[in-house]
């Protein structure tokens, strides 16, 4: 129970105060003009500025509150390297049997995990939240075991009492790290490109390692290890060997009293791309076609295209050598023998023996295919006849011979069932929409795979491997039909270009495949084949366990399935002769960026209510009361505030005095005065 005066006036406070102004002016009159009972007019107006203020005695029915001290438990990742998660849970429980011993005092513990995703210690926030659910007039103190590696400083609240750090960790603890402060998500393939690394130690760390291996592996091919130097920037060049995606790993193996080796590895994921498509087009006469093709490759700008045209029609017959049909002559030799390494893919477009290009220089483009160049050939009637290129010395690495038939009639392309498996034309919607061509070459596929038909289900698109190398056949020269828009047209444009990208070997366009997409700590693995059942998939994690995971087929030919990784690396992939690999997590966990406790980044949080920071190795500091506003840690102690917060449970108001005695005591007052006056 406590009282106190207070002042439940009947009129505003600023009329009270014009009031007092014209009483005490009064009053001096009186005095001015020798008026005697002045001093009873002075009382009678105090009584009535008094009535008017109304002076009430209050009793309140108060029933005090406990105080509430915040015990914040860091509990991430870093929190779990060394003793500091044991050095947490005693310190923590010692803590609370204290606290918790205190008269009026309450314990809140709050645990504090890692942030979502790669988030790291969100700390303020924990606490923020904290304080939200509690009321801050009773909070006495904030009491935080971390390593002091937070994350999120940028979210410290205004803190309503003094906060105080006991950190974990030994002043002995040295950590190594390897640190990737350039890696490009693109790289051309077969340029360099540079990395900038470097190996840095923090902590107590031994002075006497100036040099620490490291070691580097592409797509967890076989390590290579080299000596860099500790402590300063490494300029690295990698050289891409495949297009798509390619993982690089890069490891420094954990040295001795090195606090963790987490922080010791870095997974750069980086896309393989060609600078440019070098096309050699060999037309073998003009047609409606050639200009298509020519078109189509010159349109992309990333294409650079030689074209190599013979304009003689076949049916002319004037008597004129070949070698003297062309004003200047075209380096036959130094495209076909000596430079034909240089380009990437060779299409032959209706082209036949004439004696231009001597079998030699077919023989070196078949050995080109098998040593892993690309050819596709567009074949029209000269590859039924005689002179067809198939008699060459290209015959080996063809994967069709043909008849000799030629069919001169409508038809639809079709997808056959292959080719829905196939990524060349797995996508390739509406073919019974597509527009029709107008001949066809009759052929007997005698290896490779036919992706598309056309007269009663004949080949019409034959994809095969041969050594390296890859070829592809189109037993047509009338797509370019397609690309005039004869009845509707068709995707020759996506077709054409999924042709090329599969015979530059791009991993999306590879029938037989098996690889995996990251996104957080869960990867979707892909497998695709043109075989109607695979086998379980062999997941082998950083830690060398392993799992087998079965997939489900979702389209024809591509079989899926979601995976959740346990821990952040690099994760391998198997299935059958298949295997890629993959790095889930980020290349460098922020937990795991600075390991060593630290006070400095809590400092301007703890400053400015003037709490402590101690190391849990020097023992827990004892508790003590403090006023708000005095230094709230010492030698060995720190410090709570008590609140004294209270809960109101009932108010009483009774006026000091009634108001008709008010009244009578003013009346009398006034009549005296006039009396005494009246006297003299």
């Amino acid at each position: 129970m406590t009282g106190s005066i207070l002042f439940d006036p009947l009129v505003a406070w600023p009329v009270i105060a014009v009031l007092a102004v014209l009483a005490v002016a009064g009053v001096v009159l009186a005095l001015w003009r020798g008026l005697t009972g002045w001093a009873l007019r002075a009382l009678a107006a105090l009584v009535l500025l008094g009535a008017l203020s109304g002076p009430v005695y209050q009793i309140e029915d108060r029933t005090p509150l406990s105080d509430i001290v915040l015990l914040l438990e860091d509990e991430s990742a870093s929190q779990k390297l060394s003793d500091r998660a044991q050095q947490t849970a005693a310190a923590a429980d010692a803590l609370a049997a204290r606290i918790t011993g205190r008269d009026n005092t309450e314990l809140r513990r709050i645990k504090v995990p890692d942030g979502d995703g790669d988030a790291g210690t969100e700390l303020m926030g924990a606490l923020s939240a904290a304080l939200a659910e509690e009321p801050r007039a009773r909070i006495a103190g904030i009491i935080a075991l971390s390593d002091g590696q937070v994350h999120d400083l940028d979210r410290a609240p205004d803190l309503p009492a003094p906060m105080h750090l006991l950190m974990t960790g030994h002043d002995t603890d040295w950590d190594r790290r390897l640190i990737v402060r350039n890696a490009p998500a693109f790289a051309i393939i077969g340029e360099s490109v540079t990395l900038t690394l470097r190996i840095e130690d923090s902590g107590a760390a031994p002075q006497t390692a100036t040099t620490a291996p490291l070691q580097i592996s592409i797509d967890g091919d076989q390590p290579r290890t080299f000596d860099v130097p500790v402590g300063q920037d490494i300029e690295l060049p990698v050289t891409l060997p495949n297009g798509g995606r390619n993982v690089i790993q890069f490891t420094v193996p954990q040295a001795d009293g090195e606090i963790t080796d987490r922080n010791n590895s870095a997974l750069i994921q980086m896309n393989g791309v060609r600078d440019r498509l070098r096309v050699l087009l060999v037309s073998g006469e003009p047609h409606p076609g050639g200009r298509t093709w020519r078109n189509l490759l010159k349109s992309d700008s990333s294409v650079d295209l030689v074209h190599f045209t013979i304009l003689r029609p076949p049916e002319k017959q004037d008597g004129v050598p070949v070698g003297e049909l062309s004003l200047i002559a075209f380096p036959t030799r130094e495209l076909f023998l000596e430079k034909i390494e240089d380009f990437d893919l060779i299409i032959f477009d209706r082209y036949k023996r004439r004696g231009i290009l001597p079998a030699i220089y077919l023989d070196n483009v078949a050995n080109y295919v098998i040593d892993g160049g690309a050819v596709l050939v567009a074949a029209g009637p000269d590859f039924a006849g005689a002179d067809s290129i198939y008699r060459s010395p290209l015959a080996p690495v063809l994967p069709a011979e043909p008849s000799a038939r030629v069919f001169e009639e409508k038809f639809r392309p079709k997808v056959t069932d292959q080719g829905k498996r196939h990524p060349v034309t797995a996508d390739l919607q509406g073919d019974d929409t597509w527009g029709a061509w107008l001949r066809q070459i009759d052929v007997t596929p005698q290896s490779g795979s036919v992706l598309m038909s056309g007269i009663d289900e004949r080949p019409l698109l034959i994809l095969d491997r041969v050594g390296e190398g890859r070829v592809a056949l189109l037993a047509s020269d009338h797509a370019w039909l397609w690309n005039r828009g004869y009845e509707g047209g068709g995707p020759q444009l996506e077709l054409l270009r999924r042709l090329a990208h599969w015979m530059m070997k791009e991993p999306e366009l590879e029938e037989e495949a098996l690889w995996a997409e990251a996104t957080g700590q869960t990867m979707r693995i892909i497998r695709r084949t043109l075989d109607d059942e695979i086998g379980p998939v062999t997941v082998t994690a950083p830690d060398g366990s392993t799992a087998e995971i079965t997939l489900d087929e979702v389209s024809p030919g591509r079989f899926e399935t979601l995976y959740d990784g346990p821990e952040i690396g690099l994760y391998r992939l198997t299935e059958g002769d298949y295997e890629t690999v993959i790095g889930l997590g980020p290349a460098a966990p922020r937990e795991f960026e600075q390991t060593i406790a630290s006070t400095r980044l809590l400092e301007p949080v703890i400053e400015p209510l003037r709490g402590g920071m101690f190391r849990l190795d020097d023992g827990l500091p004892r508790l003590r009361d403090i006023r708000e506003g005095r230094p709230a840690s010492g030698r060995g102690w720190i410090g709570l505030t008590p609140r004294g917060a209270y809960e109101t449970r009932d108010v009483t108001q009774s006026p000091l005095l009634p108001a008709w005695l008010m009244l009578l005591l003013a009346a009398a007052l006034i009549v005296g005065g006039w009396l005494r006056e009246g006297r003299r």
